[in-house]
């Protein structure tokens, strides 16, 4: 099973053409392609691996040049040679400047297990590659030592200043380096005239290559180069040697690949074989009663049954051009396999949220179909109890559509917020509901906020009180097929999963009744 796992970046050196930090943390739970693991101390030893852009085999920058464990032994270290390329220099300027500035391993996990909240606990696992990304495990690893000295060409003028009508002249150092590698680089140094620019349109060598060279260098702090840009930009002689550039970023809001019902449940994995199991379930529990002495015992059997789980499969395939696969940038592959996992998990998720809503009690009382303050903590009451009376165990989680945590974000008492984590020294704060996280708490119960529900957003099941432990998702890893067709120079690609959802106590969910 391979994984990938973020971290940040700890430093970049640009003129060393260097970046460190750390690339695992361990006993610490992270954000992975599979879902929330961690990595046991030992788990992952410290290997030779090469960088790759955004987890893309077909775009290296560099390779590692050290890589140990930490003095405290609690995570692994890297530093990584950045390549000479486009790439690599666009990839030092983002890490200097915290744009791209995390690190994501990418492991092939051998031994594993999860816990109850469906956290993959990793206890053996070979490291194959590193990742240069934009989102890190953690929002407080940022980058911490840039070493940015701008370089190449040393610019020499008249150390007089210049009388008006006098040119400028930028002329380079005879010694200097000749390099193969592009002008732009972004470990070049730059020393500053020792006189100012007194024109204010100073003579200019425009071209496309000079335009992006100065544009880097400016971004890197470089006087002059501002002013070229500035100069450039400003001209409408020149006009067009400005570029237009092309970001490899794609805009995507249609799918974002979160899990919030599945995640608010137990997690299992499927057996080995079959298209269905068997768990074994209490349904008599034997009796126990008190008998005056000498009196006989209390005797009722204990009986138990069978549930039977049925293994269900999700697929969706595309077939596209060779043409598409070759010569798209950004790469058409990538983000197809990217959107066909966001979709598959959007599937899965909304069979768990229909099987809660299935399984669950309804509330006996009827309410607003978005209740106000004393209504929501009727509700949590109502289902808490419920939970506990039709399962013996405690309700934890509390899971709403969308609609139902905008409604919870207005509740307020004379204006001041009830679920807010603006309204820390508020004593009417209820918990935390935030506008900027589908996390958080209210009355006491973990707070998922989901946009794969089966129902609408204003139906009986938009809020779902649950014991985690009543439901159980089971699932192996998504699986890709590629077949080539050699008639049509066309490509196949499948993606599909098995996965199986158990409802072990119908009773340890409870969901609304709208009026």
């Amino acid at each position: 099973m391979k994984i990938t796992t973020p971290f940040t970046i700890t430093a970049a050196d640009s003129e060393a053409r260097t970046i460190t930090g750390k690339i695992v943390e361990f006993d610490v739970p992270a954000n992975a392609s599979t879902g929330k693991v961690m990595f046991k101390r030992g788990s992952l030893n410290p290997s030779p691996v090469k960088l790759n852009l955004e987890h893309d085999a077909g775009r290296p920058i560099g390779k590692s040049l050290s890589m140990e464990l930490a003095p405290d032994g609690n995570s692994i270290l890297a530093q990584f040679k950045i390549l000479p390329t486009t790439a690599g220099n666009d990839s030092l300027v983002e890490a200097m400047h915290g744009v791209r500035d995390g690190f994501s391993v990418e492991a092939n996990v051998s031994d594993h297990a999860f816990n109850e909240d469906g956290t993959m606990i990793v206890s053996s696992a070979d490291l194959i590659g590193v990742a240069l990304t934009t989102n890190p495990a953690f929002d407080n690893a940022r980058v911490s030592d840039v070493a940015a000295n701008q370089v190449s060409e040393t610019k020499e003028v008249s150390e007089d200043n210049p009388t008006e009508g006098d040119e400028v002249e930028n002329t380079a150092v005879e010694d200097a380096p000749t390099e193969e590698t592009p002008a732009v680089e972004a470990s070049m140094k730059i020393t500053k005239s020792n006189s100012p620019m007194m024109h204010t349109r100073p003579r200019l060598d425009f071209s496309p290559g000079k335009f992006v060279e100065n544009h880097v260098r400016a971004a890197l702090g470089s006087e002059e180069a501002r002013l070229y840009v500035a100069a450039a930009s400003d001209t409408t002689d020149n006009a067009g040697l400005i570029p237009t550039r092309q970001f490899n970023e794609i805009i995507n809001g249609l799918a974002n690949g979160t899990r919030s019902n599945i995640d608010a449940v137990s997690r299992g994995i499927l057996p080995d074989a079959g298209m269905s199991f068997e768990i074994p379930k209490i349904t008599a529990m034997p009796s126990v009663a008190t008998v005056a002495e000498g009196g006989t015992f209390s005797e009722t059997d204990q009986n138990s049954a069978f549930i039977s789980v049925p293994v269900l499969k999700a697929a969706g395939q595309q077939t596209f051009s060779t043409e598409l696969l070759d010569r798209s940038s950004p790469l058409f592959y990538n983000e197809l396999l990217s959107n066909m996992a966001a979709q598959m998990a959007k599937v899965q998720d909304t069979a768990m949220n229909a099987a809660l809503i299935t399984g669950a009690t309804a509330d006996a009382t009827t309410t607003a179909t978005y209740p106000t303050a004393a209504e929501l903590l009727g509700v949590i009451s109502r289902g808490a109890a419920s939970v506990y009376d039709g399962t013996q165990r405690f309700a934890r989680n509390i899971i709403m559509n969308t609609a139902q945590w905008s409604n919870v974000m207005t509740l307020n008492n004379n204006g001041a917020p009830l679920y807010n984590v603006a309204a820390g020294t508020n004593n009417f704060t209820g918990g935390v509901v935030s506008p900027t996280s589908i996390r958080g708490s209210v009355a006491g119960l973990d707070l998922y906020v989901t946009a794969n529900t089966a129902a609408g957003t204003d139906t009986d099941g938009s809020i779902l009180i649950v014991d985690p432990s009543a439901y159980t998702f089971y699932e192996t890893g998504n699986y890709t097929l590629r077949a080539d067709i050699v008639a049509s120079g066309q490509i196949s690609v499948g993606v599909y999963s098995y996965y199986a959802i158990a409802t072990k106590l119908g009773a340890g969910a409870f969901k609304n009744n709208k009026a």
